[in-house]
């Protein structure tokens, strides 16, 4: 597809030209594992488990992708370099494509980084490398599908604040939503409805190394459907 690559680049560059993208993969790097050492107790444990490390990923996520995509259109409009971007001979698609996978590599690279640690804590026990595999697939996946919604977020978005705040706020929501369901009681088809749409109930089975054809579909459905919607948005706004 014709320009998605010179976006990528254009993005990918910018990221690491300034200290963002280094401190936030820092920070997600620290977090986590501070999270499993000290807060999950993992040496207190006493054996080989990483199923609640994995299944904090999706909240973590919530945070760390908004930080990386709010500024991926919202500061393109306030700049003014929006509608310079739009102009170029390039599908409003391929735009939004470059700079999601410019951002999602990013994020990518943060997740591979923790690798170490299953091999660190490996020292309690032996780990199956399939359940392994399958639980990093699957934050990859979340990771791809948040990374689609921020983006979508951005392109709504007046400035970064805005689209930050309203990033976390709806993968918070995507996330959470089962439990809200299982809190306040609710049942039947508004319950699966909620199990449904929540990006941390499809990752439950990934998180267990399970790999569910469903859950696969959903991730890839949410991530395409959302650049569609940033890239209509965009559309709109160009010819408005």
């Amino acid at each position: 597809m014709k320009g998605f690559l010179p976006v990528f680049r254009r993005e990918f560059r910018s990221a690491f030209g300034s200290p963002i993208a280094y401190v936030l993969i820092v920070v997600f790097l620290v977090f986590t594992s501070a999270w499993l050492y000290f807060v999950a107790g993992f040496y207190a444990v006493g054996f080989a488990d990483l199923s609640s490390w994995f299944g904090m990923m999706p909240v973590v996520l919530a945070f760390v992708v908004p930080a990386l995509t709010m500024r991926s259109w919202a500061e393109e409009a306030r700049l003014g370099t929006g509608e310079l971007l739009l102009t170029l001979p390039f599908a409003e698609f391929a735009l939004v494509l470059g700079k999601f996978l410019a951002a999602f590599a990013i994020v990518a690279i943060a997740v591979l980084l923790t690798i170490p640690v299953p091999f660190m804590a490996s020292l309690l026990g032996s780990f199956d490398a399939g359940v392994l595999a399958g639980q990093y697939l699957g934050v990859l996946l979340v990771a791809a599908a948040a990374t689609a919604i921020g983006q979508w977020v951005s392109s709504k978005a007046r400035n970064q604040v805005s689209a930050f705040l309203g990033s976390t706020l709806l993968l918070l929501i995507l996330v959470l939503v089962d439990r809200l369901a299982s809190y306040l009681g609710t049942t039947g088809t508004l319950a699966d409805l909620f199990n449904w749409l929540s990006l941390a109930r499809h990752f439950a089975g990934f998180g267990r190394g399970v790999l569910d054809s469903r859950d696969l579909a959903y991730y890839l459905a949410a991530t395409f459907f959302f650049l569609y919607l940033t890239s209509w948005t965009l559309g709109r706004r160009k010819w408005s």
